[in-house]
C-alpha cells in the first residue's frame, strides 16, 4: 500500500516540544511514512527535547554555530533542507511557529513544490519588529502555506483578515497542551537538589523568564527590579529564575538579582524539570510566548512583561496579563496577585483557552483526509 509521506522540520526546543506530539501521531499510523529533519539552528536545548520525547531525527542539518546571524540561519537551513526534500520527495511537510527554521523549511519547500502545514498558524502581535524577528517568519510562512493549523479561532479570523481562504485554516487547539500530558508528574523528582529543597507548600514560588532581545536593557532592569522589590516585601516569596546563556541577560540578572538569597538564579532547566517546576510554583513572570499557553493549562496566573503579545486568548480569558515593562505595572500587579487572593484565584481558575490535549490527532486526521492516501 502507498504511504502517506510526512517531513516534519524543526530547528529550537520549543519547535520540538510542539512537534513531538505530531511525530509521536503519525508514528502511530500504518498509512503514514514519517520523516523527521532538524536543521538544530539550536543544539543543546533541541537534544533535550529528543531525548525527553524518545525522537530520533531521520536528517540532522545540525547547522548551528556560535554567533550566528539571522542570514547565516536562514541560508544553511534553506541549502540543507532543499536536498532532503528533493530526496525524499514528501507529500506535505510540516513546520511549527515562527522561528527561521519555520521560514526556510516551509520556502525550501515551496520550491520544491511540496505541501506546506503550518502548526500554530496565525499568531499575531501587530507590530512586524515585535518579537523579532518571529512576526515577520511567521507572516512570511503563512504565504507560503497550504494548510493553516491555527490553534484558537482568533488566530483564524487573523488569517481569514489577511485573505487566506477559510477552507484551509483548521482550528485544531495547541500541540503544547499534548506535550505537557506526556512529561508532567505529581511526583516529580528534580535533579537540582535546590528545587527539591524549595518549600512549595508554605512558600509562594515565583517562577520567572526573560530572555527577549527587545527586553534587553532597561526594561530587562525594570522587570528585575520589580521582581527583587516585591520579594523583599513579602517574607514568604521567593524566585526561581533559570537564567538565560545570553551573556547580556547574565549581567543584568546578577548586577541586580544576584545578591538577594530569596532569589535562586539557576541555570537553564530541560523542558522536562521545567515544567514539572512550573506545575509547583504559585504564578510565573514571563517574556516568553509558549509560557502563556502552558502555565495556565496548570491553573498558574501569568505575568506577561511585554509591550505586545500574539496570544491575546489568554488575556482575555483572564489566564495572563500584560503588564509591560515598566516598573510599577510590574510591581502593582504582583503585589495585587499576592495580596489579593480573589484576583488571584480569577486567574488561576480561569479556563485555558488553547485546547484539550488532542491537537496531534486532529493535525494528522486533516492531512490524511485532504491528501486521501
Amino acid at each position: 500500500m502507498e504511504k502517506l509521506k510526512v517531513m516534519t522540520v524543526f530547528g529550537t526546543r520549543p519547535e520540538g516540544i510542539k512537534m513531538a506530539p505530531i511525530i509521536k501521531e503519525l508514528e502511530k499510523r500504518d498509512n503514514i511514512e514519517s520523516i523527521t529533519c532538524i536543521t538544530a539552528q539550536h543544539r543543546e536545548m533541541l537534544d533535550q527535547v529528543l531525548h525527553i520525547f524518545d525522537i530520533k531525527p531521520d536528517y540532522d542539518l545540525n547547522i548551528f554555530k556560535p554567533g550566528q546571524s539571522l542570514t547565516k540561519i536562514t541560508t544553511r537551513a534553506l541549502e540543507g533542507l532543499e536536498e532532503v526534500i528533493i530526496k525524499e520527495k514528501p507529500d506535505v511537510l510540516l513546520v511549527q511557529g515562527d522561528t527561521t527554521t519555520v521560514f526556510s523549511g516551509a520556502l525550501a519547500a515551496f520550491y520544491q513544490g511540496v505541501k506546506v502545514g503550518h502548526v500554530e498558524a496565525g499568531l499575531r502581535s501587530g507590530n512586524i519588529h515585535s518579537p523579532y524577528p518571529e512576526e515577520a517568519n511567521r507572516m512570511l510562512t503563512g504565504i507560503l502555506t497550504e494548510y493553516h493549523f491555527a490553534p484558537t479561532i482568533r488566530n483564524m479570523d487573523n488569517l481569514t483578515k489577511e485573505n487566506y481562504p477559510k477552507d484551509k485554516i483548521y482550528i485544531t487547539g495547541n500541540t503544547v497542551i499534548d506535550a505537557l500530558q506526556y512529561v508532567i508528574k505529581e511526583d516529580y523528582s528534580f535533579e537540582n537538589e535546590l528545587l527539591n529543597n524549595l518549600d512549595y507548600k508554605d512558600k509562594r514560588i515565583i517562577l520567572m523568564t526573560s530572555h527577549r532581545r527587545e527586553n534587553i536593557g532597561k526594561p530587562m532592569e525594570n522587570i528585575f527590579s520589580a521582581v527583587n522589590d516585591i520579594v523583599n516585601k513579602y517574607e514568604d516569596t521567593e524566585v526561581v529564575f533559570p537564567v538565560h546563556l545570553n551573556p547580556k541577560v547574565r549581567d543584568i540578572a546578577n548586577k541586580i538579582l544576584g545578591s538577594n538569597p530569596k532569589v535562586h538564579l539557576i541555570d537553564p532547566l530541560d523542558y522536562e524539570p521545567f515544567t514539572n517546576l512550573m506545575n509547583k510554583v504559585h504564578l510565573v513572570v514571563t517574556d516568553s510566548g509558549g509560557l502563556q499557553e502552558e502555565a495556565p493549562t496548570l491553573g498558574k496566573p501569568v505575568l506577561v512583561v511585554r509591550e505586545e503579545t500574539e496570544r491575546p486568548e489568554g488575556i482575555e480569558a483572564g489566564t495572563a496579563k500584560l503588564v509591560g515593562t515598566k516598573y510599577d505595572d510590574i510591581y502593582e500587579n504582583l503585589d495585587l496577585l499576592l495580596s489579593n487572593k480573589e484576583e488571584y484565584d480569577k486567574m488561576a481558575k480561569a479556563v485555558n483557552p488553547y485546547g484539550d490535549g488532542q491537537a496531534a490527532k486532529k493535525i494528522v486526521d486533516v492531512i490524511v483526509k485532504d491528501i486521501g492516501i
